[in-house]
């Protein structure tokens, strides 16, 4: 992938995560902190419907894409069979009125339960149009896709609040609905010679039921790492009150921002280490890289501890404990991106059972985590037990990988990992009692960081050095 491309594919993420700086804190002044809480439901059970209803064969699409020549015919054999179960499911959610909503919200209302099927459908149909773009390496088309549904959702809760729009939960979801559609809308349009060209196609049911068969085991695997990340919220609604629930949204939005990146890193990665892994040469620089992202992962943690009170001056008084919990929400992206230079001997080994078992048991940790720590801590303890839960799976990937492939440096990686992990935790959990001395204690680990990894700054420094100097 040449650096154009890599540069389109991230517009996405980051435009995404700076128009989502801009959202929360109109949503959290303009809507009822309960509201706020329903709607990360909302988002949930999208992600995890486009998870169920798309039985692996996304993934399928995505392996079978370079070697079948009918790529309209592939679309079509990954997209119907979901597409047809999703509708089925929701006609008969549909046909008991308020039962989406009631489950969704705890508030009888059909319209709702209407938006959140219109949802749905929009989210399911965008997952599949969208792999079309990013196989056919159209990068830009997929960032602006992306971008989209961010920029229409502050746009219309900015009109909201210019038109004095009433306050409500339905105007909430309306908005969110109508971002979704219109990103639908737009890959239909960059996608339609595909999709065109899919609906003359015929079913094979053999190759359907050949792409079901390696499809299907993934969901597994894809179930627990979306209960690694989601389920906290689902604890957080039944043990405790869309009040936490929202608040603890606000903190995993602001630590989004980590994901760019995240997502940087990962579409550069990739091809990057496959082959070198291939070829079998310059294997020394995967324990560089980790060296390096290591560096990175204890710098932003740090960094978020020692300045997570900015957030306050943008949002309400009622969000105030969300510059405690965004410290520790950014285990999930920072953590992630981590054990991904690490977990690269289970990919080489074709092993992918190993990666589901260190996802299925970081999610029973999870369980337990949130079981025990939320009806105590509420918000705070959901993001302490998801952020142990990505330290656990990141030990379990390098473990499992150092088995199945080669031996991997480990004393660096788990010293810092463990140890901004649990100041982490501490600075949830107490860190308005203990500020200044978690504070201090996030300036000696930011000064043991440049020590540690003197040679990697040095380096980082260089290079931006020789680029200013070279362009001046």
């Amino acid at each position: 992938m040449t650096p154009r491309k890599i540069f389109s594919f991230s517009i996405g993420p980051v435009g995404g995560a700076f128009l989502g700086l801009i959202t929360l804190p109109l949503v959290t002044w303009f809507f009822a902190q309960e509201d706020v809480g329903r709607l990360s439901m909302l988002q949930v059970t999208l992600s995890f419907s486009v998870l169920l209803f798309s039985l692996g064969l996304d993934q399928a699409y995505v392996r079978e894409f370079h070697e079948r020549e009918n790529k309209p015919a592939l679309l079509k054999q990954a997209a119907l069979p979901g597409l047809v179960l999703l509708i089925f499911t929701l006609a008969i959610l549909l046909c008991f009125g308020d039962l989406i909503s009631e489950l969704l919200f705890e508030v009888s209302a059909v319209h709702l339960s209407l938006l959140v099927g219109l949802a749905l459908l929009a989210s399911f149909i965008s997952r599949f149009l969208s792999l079309v773009l990013r196989m056919n390496e159209r990068g830009l088309a997929y960032s602006m896709s992306q971008l989209l549904p961010k920029l229409l959702l502050v746009v219309l809760v900015g009109l909201y609040v210019l038109l004095k729009a009433d306050k409500t939960l339905t105007n909430l979801v309306l908005a969110t609905t109508a971002s979704f559609v219109a990103v639908t809308l737009v890959f239909v349009w960059n996608t339609r010679e595909e999709w065109f060209k899919a609906i003359s196609e015929p079913i094979n049911l053999s190759e359907v039921k050949a792409m079901l068969r390696f499809g299907l085991p993934l969901i597994l695997g894809g179930l627990a790492f979306w209960g690694l990340t989601a389920l906290d919220k689902v604890f957080l609604r039944t043990l405790s009150s869309y009040e936490e629930l929202a608040v603890y949204s606000v903190s995993v939005s602001f630590a989004a921002v980590a994901t760019i990146f995240q997502s940087v890193f990962s579409t550069v990665w990739a091809p990057t280490v496959y082959k070198w892994a291939s070829s079998g040469e310059r294997l020394e620089n995967l324990e560089k890289t980790t060296r390096f992202v290591l560096a990175i992962v204890v710098l932003l943690f740090c960094l978020a501890g020692l300045f997570s009170w900015v957030v306050t001056y943008f949002l309400p008084p009622a969000y105030k404990s969300v510059q405690w919990i965004v410290v520790s929400c950014l285990g999930f992206p920072l953590l992630y991106t981590l054990s991904e230079t690490t977990v690269v001997g289970i990919n080489i080994s074709r092993r992918s059972s190993f990666s589901m078992l260190a996802s299925s048991i970081s999610f029973g940790m999870n369980v337990v985590g949130n079981f025990c720590l939320i009806p105590i801590f509420g918000a705070k303890g959901a993001a302490v037990s998801t952020c142990i839960a990505f330290l656990i799976f990141l030990i379990l990937r390098t473990e499992f990988s150092s088995y199945l492939w080669r031996k991997i440096p480990k004393k660096a990686l788990y010293t810092y990992s463990i140890i901004v992990v649990s100041l982490a935790s501490i600075n949830t959990l107490y860190g308005e009692s203990f500020d200044a001395l978690i504070k201090a204690m996030w300036m000696i680990i930011i000064i043991s960081n440049f020590i540690s990894f003197r040679t990697e700054h040095l380096i980082v420094l260089s290079f931006f050095r020789y680029k200013i100097l070279k362009k001046s």
